[in-house]
């Protein structure tokens, strides 16, 4: 009954998204493409307090990984308007990229705030393809409620392990689906259609776990959480580092 229920629901949800598939065919999506780098921005703010110890935990031993010279190169993976700027360890070179070139305004905006780094450059590459970017050239590699929204996965993942130096890290926090006995898995099946299209594509019924443990790290740290204070729909989240 509650398959049955939960279906129809979903039914009905995709079907109040008609219009925004209306959009897309006729071209307007990219105008949200444009808006929603600003809603991004305004967002990042409040999730930021809210996951302020999360994020602080998670970052907390990335100077380790600083190469031989002393210096931690940082590529970030989707890094929208720069939430994670001010959890990096000071001096370290972060290059940022992102397939959005609209974020790129509230990215400066971040860099600003943020003088205790250095910014090498942005690149506007999905992550499924960072070709501009040299094999083994990164210490760090960062990947934040991205691996919600990308095409491919695994494809990602092979992208960061291939720009990652032997014994560099990846860093991850991504909200991932729930329990398929939960409330909370129903919310996430019966909206995941409407969330899609406001979140840019976000898809809230990933397990995203599944994928990074079969990406051919040779070290995985990973944890499920709930994070505080969030919308019961995105509540349910791993984070973690893997070492290549």
């Amino acid at each position: 009954m509650k398959v049955c229920l939960m279906k129809l629901c979903r039914l009905l949800c995709s079907a109040l998204s008609l219009p925004l598939h209306a959009m897309q065919v006729i071209g307007l999506r990219g105008m949200y493409k444009r808006l929603f780098p600003l809603l991004a921005y305004n967002v990042t703010f409040s999730y930021n307090d809210k996951m302020h110890r999360v994020k602080r935990e998670l970052f907390r031993n990335m100077a380790k990984f600083a190469d031989t010279d002393g210096t931690l190169r940082l590529l970030e993976i989707g890094c929208g308007s720069g939430a994670n700027f001010k959890f990096y360890p000071h001096g370290c070179t972060v290059t940022c990229t992102d397939p959005n070139p609209h974020f790129e305004k509230y990215l400066r905006m971040s860099m600003d705030a943020n003088q205790h780094l250095t910014y090498d450059k942005f690149m506007c590459v999905s992550g499924e393809d960072m070709r501009g970017v040299r094999d083994g050239s990164a210490d760090v590699v960062v990947c934040t409620l991205v691996l919600c929204s990308v095409s491919n996965v695994q494809q990602v993942l092979q992208e960061a392990r291939r720009v990652l130096r032997t014994g560099g890290a990846f860093y991850f926090l991504e909200h991932v689906v729930s329990d398929s006995s939960s409330w909370t898995y129903f919310l996430q099946y019966v909206f995941e259609p409407l969330w899609c299209f406001l979140g840019d594509g976000c898809m809230i019924t990933r397990a995203t776990w599944k994928d990074i443990e079969v990406a051919g790290f040779s070290e995985l740290n990973l944890r499920h959480i709930d994070a505080p204070d969030v919308s019961l729909m995105i509540r349910p989240h791993i984070m973690g580092y893997c070492i290549k």
